[in-house]
């Protein structure tokens, strides 16, 4: 079964980065990967909610921070653990577009963080459910198209991500029935 679903994997992979290449894709998909690009976008963003969202705006800054630290440092555990090389790290004739820098990619950093931030706004702003997993969506998918990541490896990024925010939403939830914290 392993060799089926790896084989799956891989033909993915190659539709998705070598098939769907293209020079939009090529230029688009390198700058949503890069985490540097969206610094000053997610600094303004909670800067923002902290400062003018009031206390609902304050707690899902400090949880998606306490979600973010956590979900980072579990993701390399996991990645130490499933020890799975990286496409560039395995295939010829890949159409890689950033650095292929550590060996192993299951699952993805950027899937992992993106849909859990994704998953934690989405409880504490609904209206922007949408938006923020489409984001989170384009940002996993970019990691295929630059060369870096399998698609198993964002959908298990994807999952965890989920996973690790629907424990700290319903943390928050046990905290908030004790303590009153929101309405």
């Amino acid at each position: 079964m392993s060799e089926f679903l790896n084989s799956i994997d891989t033909s993915l992979f190659y539709f998705i980065n070598v098939t769907l290449s293209n020079p939009i894709t090529d230029k688009v998909m390198p700058f949503i990967t890069e985490n540097n690009h969206w610094l000053l976008v997610y600094i303004v963003l909670l800067g923002y909610l902290f400062f003018k969202g009031g206390r609902r705006g304050k707690v899902a800054v400090i949880s998606v921070l306490i979600l973010i630290a956590l979900a980072d440092q579990s993701t390399n555990l996991l990645k130490e653990y499933f020890a799975r090389l990286r496409p560039c790290k395995t295939l010829d004739g890949i159409n890689l577009l950033v650095g292929c820098n550590s060996p192993f990619g299951m699952p993805s950093n950027h899937a992992v963080n993106n849909f859990a931030a994704a998953t934690l706004f989405s409880y504490f702003y609904p209206n922007y459910k949408i938006t923020l997993f489409v984001a989170a969506s384009l940002v996993a998918i970019s990691r295929v198209f630059v060369g870096v990541h399998y698609p198993f490896d964002i959908l298990a990024g994807a999952l965890t991500g989920f996973v690790e925010a629907i424990v700290i939403i319903y943390l928050f939830k046990f905290v908030n029935s004790k303590f009153k914290i929101l309405d």
